[in-house]
């Protein structure tokens, strides 16, 4: 009996490896943006300043198992810009700034991803702001959480890149670089 125990032995641990649950695709295309946020800071007169845009729209096709076909879009409304009062918000409407009466929007849609390991994932994406378009980078990790994944991420984009604040509103009194924060929220499909 000796000589078939090491065959019974590996059948075994075949048998209940081949029974063991293992990592499974998972979907995102549905997100809620009413648990999603998109923040930002900057500087401004050497003090860090703090914002939200409370209006925005994600489309998202994620499937874990093949990432880099993943598609993603956003579409954020400047005029829900919150920066910290009245002023600040109606300021940032004008034409030196957003110019929202001629850009309503800004939208940042996705040209490639690579998976980076660990959850972690490079979006390649063209950021369209005051009708003009740059290609951008972003980290992204991904923490699923009971059923729901939340795809966090961060950039820093230059506002001399889209000709925003200009004037007046140089780098002394204003950053040149904004701190892009977001946390969209999708559940599994």
């Amino acid at each position: 009996m000796p000589p078939r125990f090491p065959r019974f032995a590996a059948l075994l641990a075949i048998l209940l490896v081949g029974t063991l649950p293992s990592a499974h695709a998972v979907e995102y295309t549905q997100v809620n943006t009413t648990a999603s946020k998109i923040s930002f800071t900057y500087n401004q007169f050497g003090s860090r300043a703090y914002g939200t845009f409370g209006k925005f729209d994600v489309t998202l096709d994620f499937d874990t198992q093949n990432p880099e076909s993943a598609q993603a879009k956003m579409i954020i409304d400047l005029a829900s810009i919150e920066a910290g009062g009245s002023d600040a918000n109606n300021e940032l409407q004008k034409p030196a700034w957003f110019n929202t009466a001629k850009y309503p929007v800004a939208t940042f849609e996705s040209t490639g991803v690579e998976a980076l390991g660990d959850q972690r994932y490079l979006i390649t994406g063209n950021l369209t702001l005051r009708g003009m378009t740059r290609e951008l980078q972003v980290k992204v990790q991904l923490k699923p959480e009971h059923a729901i994944g939340i795809f966090d991420g961060d950039i820093v984009v230059k506002r001399s890149d889209f000709n925003i604040g200009e004037g007046e509103w140089g780098d002394k009194v204003v950053s040149n670089d904004i701190s892009i924060r977001f946390r969209i929220v999708a559940p599994e499909q």
